[in-house]
């Protein structure tokens, strides 16, 4: 059976959410389902995933959703869909107060419409039983110090001065990461030790008195621990190589292990399908590079993970012509010949949901290795034939959504060039 037969006979329809059924009957039991997206900035991808998680959460009782998004300014999203006193009474609000390029990663419409839904879920649940948000990545490493600053003088004034040491040692560099790294180059010790400090003393910090409680004792402890892998990703940016990619999908497996500690139930992840798929299925292990996808079914076991891919076609997408620069619109051509978006063009329904069967039944094209495409914050149009990474698809996932014409993000406003964050490798996902 050919290729193109062998994609017609397996794709399912995907045209609305109750064709979702076998994808949720896939997941069965899992308790951590990790849905990717192959760009940042597709309203498909975004809507689809939404989507998935309003069911898994309305019918199998998903506890969180952590996105590829920094901890503070989740925090104050999360705070907003589980009707914390104080926070935002439109999660609108808070989403629009991101500040940190890329900003059209979630400060967009439909993640807001998400968040809408969710806080209207929680409405009628008590307040334990609230399903959270929260943002998984590693970037925020000042604003993560002030906040631990602030957590201590309140309720832990004991610790305070290792928090403010910590503080004291990055200051000189204005919150410029590029100029801590520049340091750390000249001086190798920079301010590890102050973080780790940091980080011992509010780890063996005894239990969180009355005017505390567990809630705020996790946001402060979450807050050092992304200082001290802010610190550890800075250092190793500096020496290149996939030092940093490991760094960072590791503080999100290590985030999300804490989460599931704190929650005690089950968990929805929202990232690029470069950190939700099993590095082991592509080029990416090869170049000693791991993934949250991979790190995931190594803690939990595989039958208790489910990882769901994306892909598309041809159509338009928010990117950004190079790092730190102005939001736009580009058009993504036809794909790459002999990748996987193209074998899906030419047979697969406009949009369509694939399970790879087990065993010997699973057609050959899901199971030998063919470029996927990857489109990051950063992109350029005619180099698209360089953004596929070679993947086995049956190995890298264990479903596949697929979306034929795409169409741009809608973020919820433009933003200037920013200084910010180092790059990514790969870039910017």
């Amino acid at each position: 059976m050919s290729d193109i037969e062998d994609v017609r006979r397996t794709a399912l329809p995907l045209t609305g959410e109750e064709d979702l059924d076998p994808l949720l009957e896939r997941i069965g039991g899992a308790r951590c389902v990790l849905l990717g997206e192959a760009s940042h900035g597709t309203h498909e991808y975004y809507a689809w995933r939404a989507a998935i998680t309003r069911r898994l959460i309305s019918e199998h009782g998903f506890s969180f959703v952590a996105v590829e998004g920094d901890w503070p300014d989740c925090w104050r999203v999360g705070r907003s869909v589980a009707l914390a006193s104080g926070a935002p009474g439109d999660p609108r609000q808070a989403l629009d107060a991101y500040h940190r390029w890329p900003t059209w990663m979630w400060a967009n419409d439909e993640t807001t419409e998400f968040c809408r839904w969710l806080r209207r879920h929680n409405e009628d649940l008590p307040e334990r039983e609230r399903v959270g948000f929260y943002g998984l990545d590693v970037y925020s490493l000042w604003e993560s110090l002030r906040a631990v600053i602030l957590h201590l003088s309140e309720h832990r004034p004991e610790y305070l001065e290792t928090a403010l040491a910590a503080y004291r040692c990055f200051e000189p560099h204005g919150e410029d990461p590029q100029a801590y790294a520049r340091e750390i180059a000249l001086a190798p010790d920079g301010c590890r030790q102050e973080v780790l400090d940091l980080l011992t003393d509010l780890r063996r910090a005894p239990p969180p008195d009355k005017a505390s409680g567990p809630v705020e004792e996790l946001n402060a402890r979450q807050n050092a621990e992304v200082a001290a892998g802010a610190e550890r990703y800075y250092r190793a940016m500096i020496d290149g190589g996939p030092e940093s990619w490991n760094v960072r999908d590791g503080h999100m497996a290590d985030t999300l292990d804490r989460l599931l500690d704190f929650h005690g139930g089950k968990a929805v992840v929202w990232a690029h399908n470069t950190h939700v798929g099993d590095a082991r299925a592509t080029d990416m292990v090869r170049a000693g590079m791991t993934s949250l996808g991979r790190l995931a079914r190594e803690r939990y076991g595989t039958g208790n993970v489910a990882l769901v891919g994306f892909a598309g076609g041809s159509g338009t997408v928010i990117a950004a012509p190079r790092w730190g620069a102005t939001m736009d619109v580009m058009t993504v051509p036809p794909p790459r010949a002999g990748s996987l978006e193209a074998l899906l063009t030419d047979a697969a329904p406009d949009r369509a949901l694939f399970v790879p069967p087990s065993g010997r039944d699973c057609p050959s094209w899901l199971t030998r290795t063919l470029g996927h495409r990857a489109i990051g914050v950063v992109y350029d149009p005619g180099r698209d034939h360089h953004q596929f990474v070679p993947t086995r698809v049956a190995e890298r996932y264990d479903a596949l959504c697929w979306i034929r014409d795409t169409s741009a993000l809608r973020p919820l406003h433009l933003e200037a060039a920013r200084r910010g964050e180092l790059e990514t490798l790969p870039t910017g996902v």
